[in-house]
């Protein structure tokens, strides 16, 4: 009989999806006796609420960050959310109800808090007996993820670790896997031949701009900004779901300085990555995981107060990523890095130390493991 596993993420277009993509894609390639249900939890249990909760997320995110990283971990609002928080999980419990009935999974497996919590409060209510797993996105754990329901954490690193067990959750449940990506990213690609497919020079240094798989940040002040730099390089953008930015910056590309490619939602990054000297982005858990698995020094602007920040702090601590705290800083930092070859260098090889490529399969074999 075939082994079910129930993935769980929130939001079609976010990281939560891609690492549940990339544990799916793990799984199958290491076992025939299996079968996978991935799913957008939010979809199923609050169609509705989730596209009111997306729409209010980005509006906070642009507008106010900082309200965002005020409430993000805030140990008031945990309190003050908590019978809240109780009340949704028991209103969906019903629908969850009938699909793990109809699905009766062996494990769930989840990227996200938000049916973490679901599963965990429906796991402890009716001594439901199937394995719990959560996956991290962000190397700093926060209180939305602790329940004494989850029989294994997976976690970016070893500092992630340490602050769930300061928490009350015992060692022996927690494994630092890191991030769960896509294997594409492992592999080494021909970088002459991407670079003639995409019509640009091999001679000139290529600088990748990305606001994760949403478009977030200014990027059309760095795309400004980088365009009046008085340095010869090339740029490639990402604008990820965010269309109405894709279609304003290739609109304007042919007026850029620099020869400049626009990509919308590219199924490509690990390439882009690949014939890149550097990485201008949001440092979202994915996006940063994937660059370090390519090796990639990356620089980050703005990055919004909670989550980010807290994943900024771990890369600037461990000196492959360098924050950048205002538009003009990007000029003086570009040149030092562009001009110094060793220095590019070294901050490649501590990226290239400091990656975990092999995620997404040690999670999936872990989790088999436990099931088989």
């Amino acid at each position: 009989m075939k082994k079910r596993v129930l993935l769980m993420y929130i939001s079609n277009y976010s990281g939560h999806h891609s690492a549940s993509l990339a544990i799916e894609n793990a799984l199958y390639k290491l076992s025939d006796n299996i079968e996978i249900s991935n799913m957008n939890s939010f979809q199923y249990t609050n169609p509705i609420l989730e596209k009111v909760i997306n729409r209010t997320y980005m509006g906070v995110i642009n507008r106010t960050p900082e309200i965002w990283g005020y409430l993000y971990d805030n140990p008031k609002v945990v309190r003050k959310t908590q019978k809240l928080k109780e009340l949704i999980h028991k209103h969906n419990s019903q629908k969850m109800k009938i699909l793990l009935d109809s699905f009766k999974p062996h494990a769930v497996i989840c990227t996200q808090a938000f049916p973490c919590g679901i599963i965990a409060d429906y796991k402890k209510t009716y001594n439901i007996d199937v394995m719990l797993a959560a996956v991290l996105t962000d190397y700093a754990p926060h209180s939305y993820w602790l329940y004494d329901s989850v029989d294994m954490y997976f976690v970016p690193s070893e500092e992630t670790r340490e602050r769930l067990i300061s928490n009350g959750i015992s060692k022996d449940r927690i494994k630092p896997t890191g991030i769960p990506i896509d294997s594409k990213f492992k592999k080494v690609g021909d970088k002459r031949k991407i670079i003639n497919s995409l019509n640009l020079s091999p001679d000139i240094p290529i600088i990748l701009v990305m606001g994760g798989s949403q478009g977030i940040g200014p990027i059309k002040d760095i795309i400004k900004t980088l365009n009046n730099l008085k340095i010869n390089f090339q740029i490639i953008i990402a604008t990820g779901s965010n269309k109405g930015l894709c279609q304003y910056l290739q609109k304007k590309s042919p007026q850029f300085k620099k020869k400049t490619i626009v990509f919308g939602y590219a199924d490509n990054i690990d390439e882009l990555m690949e014939i890149s000297s550097l990485i201008i982005s949001k440092p979202g858990g994915i996006t940063i995981s994937e660059a370090l698995a390519k090796h990639l020094p990356i620089l980050i602007v703005k990055p919004i107060p909670g989550h980010e920040q807290m994943n900024t702090d771990y890369l600037v601590k461990n000196k492959v990523a360098i924050k950048v705290n205002t538009l003009q800083d990007i000029e003086v930092f570009i040149k030092e890095l562009l001009s110094n070859p060793l220095a590019l260098e070294n901050i490649k090889a501590r990226a290239e130390k400091l990656s975990k490529p092999n995620s997404a399969i040690d999670i999936a074999r872990t989790i088999l493991e436990r099931i088989m």
